[in-house]
């Protein structure tokens, strides 16, 4: 249902192959103690459509049309750096349709969060939205939405969002956004583009739903394709350490059955990395997820620079319980490696 390249050598019970042209595949093993079988994970298979397993490519279209040059609708440049035991912006832009709100604290631990604000509402046709997040070494920042990220009809072209993240050495982000509505006729693509350092931790959680439509049917947005790129850089360069793709077009096939969907209409997903990701941490994040109605799975990358990847895929068919799910597992890290009480951001 998903594509995922995860470079490496087998990391315990979680095997990981790098992706060979045209696959885009990796293979999967259950945790200990998992219900056997195949899962949500990243199973590598891609919604709809056969692709060439290298994500999307800049300027691609729906249907292989090439999309015209287009200035961002909304761009976001942020900048954290570490100051007197505080988290705190040393830059800050934006421009268009992008901002964020007055930075504030949840607790004591000086970890700074902000909101992203996208004062139009929604993502259009051809919409393009460039944000670029830097932590710099020791810094902390969590980073969320006001709202939902809606994604209404598209017609001509897909919109777009591209997102740069750099980690410095022990610098922590925790990106939460709201959950992303896709409607009736919408395509979107979402690039995204992490380096870390071999000591950075990283906590990305995402939902996806679908939006309604009159004929109350799941799937009748056109295209859904997402990418993480994340690379750990060293003092001998950066090496590529996962390849993230999920690729959804319910106009090409049914998207609902065995080997894709599985039956159900909502995806979470929950990327981590960090030194401190084993065999140990997945097994219990499996455990974890098994008190959720949904159908989940996991994967490890393999050890690069001292620090390993996670990724969890997760369906439902309710938005409410996959944020509990991703809750729960986000604050079983945030407790135990920052000392945080989960998170209670109480937007609503």
């Amino acid at each position: 249902m998903s594509t995922t390249a995860v470079e490496g050598s087998p990391v315990g019970d979680l095997t990981a192959e790098a992706a060979k042209p045209g696959l885009g595949a990796a293979a999967w093993r259950a945790p200990r103690g998992a219900h056997g079988g195949e899962g949500p994970d990243s199973s590598l298979r891609e919604l709809g459509a056969a692709g060439d397993g290298h994500g999307p490519k800049s300027g691609g279209a729906v249907g292989g049309d090439l999309a015209p040059s287009k200035a961002p609708m909304g761009e976001l440049q942020l900048r954290v750096a570490e100051r007197a035991g505080r988290s705190v912006a040393v830059r800050q832009f934006h421009r268009g349709a992008l901002r964020v709100l007055r930075p504030h604290y949840l607790d004591q631990s000086g970890q700074v969060c902000y909101v992203m604000v996208n004062p139009g509402g929604a993502y259009l046709g051809a919409d393009l939205y460039v944000v670029d997040v830097e932590v710099e070494p020791g810094a902390s920042l969590l980073l969320t939405t006001q709202s939902a990220t809606k994604i209404y009809r598209t017609p001509g072209s897909f919109a777009e969002q591209r997102m740069t993240i750099r980690l410095g050495e022990g610098a922590e982000l925790e990106l939460a956004p709201d959950q992303l509505i896709a409607y009736r006729e919408a395509s979107y693509r979402q690039n995204t583009h992490i380096t870390v350092r071999p000591t950075s931790s990283l906590i990305m959680a995402e939902v996806i739903t679908p939006g309604w439509s009159p004929d109350g049917a799941s799937f009748k947005y056109r295209e859904l394709r997402l990418c993480n790129e994340i690379q750990v850089e060293s003092d001998d360069g950066a090496a590529l350490l996962a390849l993230d793709n999920l690729l959804i077009r319910p106009a090409l096939g049914d998207v609902t059955g065995t080997g894709f969907m599985e039956g159900y209409s909502h995806l979470g997903s929950l990327i981590v990395v960090d030194p401190r990701v084993d065999q140990a941490l997945a097994d219990e994040l499996n455990r974890l997820t098994a008190g959720y109605e949904a159908y989940s799975g996991l994967s490890l990358t393999r050890t690069l620079g001292g620090t390993t990847g996670l990724i969890l895929r997760s369906l439902s068919n309710s938005t409410e319980e996959l944020n509990r799910l991703l809750g729960a597992c986000t604050g079983l890290l945030r407790e135990r490696w920052y000392g945080r009480a989960p998170l209670d951001l109480r937007k609503y």
